[in-house]
């Protein structure tokens, strides 16, 4: 009797199996699939997996950074890694992010980058220097880092273009007048002598390069823009010229004889003439700050507002900023709350 009620087991389990895989096989068929993807052929299918396997993410923001092998950008992957940094070293051709050659300063690099990314950019690319702590940051400390924090994405989207500078010192209101500031080109023996006496400067040579570097563009009788090269601008403005003209704006950069500052200071004040904005770019201090840092509640001129940016004595900032200051004086600095 126990063999027969085991037998009996047995055969019922097979019975349960072979239905279970029954029901299995017609739910098989019952299966909906994405209207986009059920009325792919097979080979369509194929095609559409394949794709997706090498598709590269989405990225929102993007950050570029001019760096040398003298600068420390530790920062930003430390304060920003959300923004996915791209640090290219300028003066080291073994970095695994560098340039063609090291001429013109982060101009360089920014069409290095584009030329490089264009088929795959961001939503929104920011271009700035390496160093954390510059006399051109629009900071009281001089530190890109409340700058960055502060600095309102949904803006850019809106605008295309926008500086990373408020303060009018140094760019506007009117930085360059190129016919008026030009070197000259037809001048007597006098004029010419008084001209070499002068160092050459970007103000003087603009107007040439500008048309070398754009010929289809009139070249615009006053040009001014807030200092000094960082900016960001988006990914449907950057496309607004073609791979192409990029690779030429880099080509004119390796080959124009001008010195490495002159070529780099005019495409400083050309960025803002090739993304879509007027050659004269100065909006006013207390609407810039509001628009792109959110600060809105500062006592401000059109070109200035109240303890945001002073114009340092040199260039290079003294030896242990931002604890100590230009005589060595303890200044009390304390790291943002939000670092």
């Amino acid at each position: 009797m126990l063999t027969g009620r085991r037998s009996q087991s047995r055969v019922a389990g097979i019975l349960v199996a072979s239905l279970c895989l029954v029901l299995l096989y017609l739910q098989r068929g019952k299966t909906t699939y994405p209207e986009t993807v059920g009325h792919l052929t097979t080979s369509d299918a194929t095609e559409t997996r394949v794709a997706q396997a090498h598709a590269t993410p989405r990225r929102e923001t993007e950050i570029v950074l001019a760096s040398t092998t003298k600068e420390d950008p530790s920062w930003v992957y430390r304060y920003f890694p959300q923004w996915n940094p791209q640090v290219y070293i300028t003066d080291d051709p073994l970095a695994p992010l560098t340039v063609p050659k090291n001429k013109g300063r982060e101009a360089m690099v920014y069409l290095t980058y584009i030329i490089d990314h264009y088929d795959n950019l961001p939503d929104v690319v920011i271009f700035a220097h390496a160093s954390r702590f510059q006399w051109h940051n629009d900071d009281p400390d001089y530190d890109i880092l409340p700058t960055l924090h502060n600095f309102r994405l949904p803006y850019v989207r809106e605008a295309g273009y926008v500086n990373l500078r408020c303060v009018w010192v140094i760019g506007c209101p009117a930085e360059i007048r190129p016919f008026e500031d030009e070197d000259p080109e037809e001048a007597d023996e006098k004029q010419r002598g008084e001209a070499a006496k002068k160092p050459v400067s970007a103000k003087g040579v603009f107007r040439r390069a500008f048309q070398e570097l754009v010929p289809e563009v009139p070249v615009p009788t006053l040009v001014a823009v807030s200092c000094c090269s960082q900016f960001a601008v988006t990914r449907d403005t950057i496309r607004r010229h073609s791979k192409e003209r990029y690779v030429r704006f880099r080509n004119w950069l390796l080959d124009t004889p001008l010195d490495d500052s002159l070529s780099g200071r005019v495409l400083e004040f050309s960025w803002h003439i090739i993304f879509g904005k007027e050659a004269y770019h100065c909006p006013s201090a207390k609407e810039c700050y509001c628009n792109v840092f959110g600060l809105c509640d500062l006592a401000c001129t059109d070109s200035s507002c109240n303890d945001r940016y002073i114009l340092p004595p040199f260039a290079t900032l003294p030896e242990g900023w931002p604890k100590l200051g230009w005589e060595h004086e303890d200044r009390g600095y304390i790291e943002p709350s939000y670092l």
